[in-house]
């Protein structure tokens, strides 16, 4: 499936990651008049037509027109939603989900046999293009497919393929995985009240060394470990900080933590598609 020319595509439950998704691709080269949308109230549908140009539809009239229907609608929203579009799906239109916890089989069941469904997580930096999207194949769908969704996600951030047994693990790691930052950028700012220093300048202190060592992890090529020890001088001042982090158990609440994210990944799964 090619991208970017009369491939018609409709974002379905046009939210945050929906917008983001709709202007990372008319940014990408989609043309407005390929892109078709869905929202639930008219003055989104007309906020989203003044601000991009794109046509608001019903989504049984989505699933009429395009040829791709990405399904950003709440997990809790998805039967319902299948229900609207299975009478109007046919079974060479693609179908990419991005909600939570919802597997391609559950989709595959409800659309017509050999209907290609692609599972994406995107996790919420898509709405600044530095996101990163892990994508799952469904039994019926092509490397094609999983081409077009990377075209598509890829306007976003970056896109990661993995078989979709990985996909909790990566939900754990990825799709929350900003919010462990952003608690850690946090704890951080009050120990630096604590230092002495004003809460705003101590915010701007700890963000631009999470950007400066995010680059540098992104760009450098060398281990986090490497990178680490070049800031750990013998009896200096980080490695006596790095000390209290494994005194206090911090690498290990942290795998913790992940392994508990994973497991409610695979409970709120199995709630979704039971």
């Amino acid at each position: 499936m090619s991208s970017k020319t009369s491939q018609k595509v409709a974002v379905l439950g046009t939210g945050k990651i929906g917008e983001a998704l709709l202007s990372g691709m008319i940014r990408g080269g989609w043309a407005p008049s390929d892109l078709v949308v869905t929202t639930r109230r008219q003055e989104r549908a007309d906020e989203l037509r003044t601000r991009y140009g794109v046509t608001p539809v019903s989504n049984a009239e989505a699933a009429k027109q395009a040829d791709t229907l990405i399904l950003a609608c709440k997990p809790q929203d998805m039967t319902k939603l299948l229900d609207e579009l299975a009478p109007h799906v046919t079974a060479d239109r693609l179908i990419i989900s991005a909600a939570a916890g919802i597997t391609t089989a559950f989709i595959e069941e409800r659309l017509p046999e050999g209907t290609p469904v692609v599972r994406v997580m995107p996790n919420t930096p898509v709405l600044v293009d530095e996101g990163m999207s892990v994508i799952s194949a469904g039994s019926h769908a092509s490397a094609a497919a999983l081409s077009h969704a990377e075209d598509i996600f890829g306007a976003v951030g970056k896109t990661l393929r993995v078989p979709e047994t990985q996909q909790d693990a990566c939900t754990a790691l990825s799709g929350s995985g900003p919010a462990y930052f952003y608690f850690l950028v946090e704890a951080m700012t009050d120990a630096g009240i604590l230092l002495g220093l004003p809460r705003d300048k101590a915010h701007d202190l700890i963000v631009q060394a999470a950007i400066g060592a995010s680059v540098m992890l992104r760009d450098s090529g060398e281990h986090p470990v490497k990178l680490r020890e070049n800031v750990t001088s013998p009896a200096g001042t980080t490695i006596n900080a790095i000390r209290e982090l494994e005194n206090h158990g911090v690498r290990a609440a942290l795998i913790a933590a992940l392994e508990a994210a994973r497991d409610r990944s695979r409970e709120l799964a199995s709630g979704n598609n039971g």
